[in-house]
């Protein structure tokens, strides 16, 4: 599961169905894609990107590299 990306959602109080459609994909695919089950395309990687303010890669990274991408960068600040 993507558990960053629900985060930002549910944040921003928005529903799946409205990423979606910023997205131009359909909610039950954009479901998919943040509980893991699919991997978005490379346009609709940049899309979600674009969206989610990220680098449209994070999108073919799995949960650990991300957790130690993190780990890192929170080292640097403190």
């Amino acid at each position: 599961m993507r558990v960053w990306m629900k985060k930002i959602r549910m944040n921003k109080s928005l529903t799946q169905e409205d990423i979606a459609e910023q997205c131009k994909i359909s909610r039950s695919y954009y479901t998919h894609i943040e509980n893991g089950t699919k991997t978005p395309t490379v346009p609709v990687a940049k899309r979600m990107a674009n969206f989610f303010d990220c680098e449209w890669t994070i999108f073919f990274e799995n949960e650990r590299s991300l957790e130690d991408r993190n780990k890192k960068n929170t080292q640097k600040v403190v």
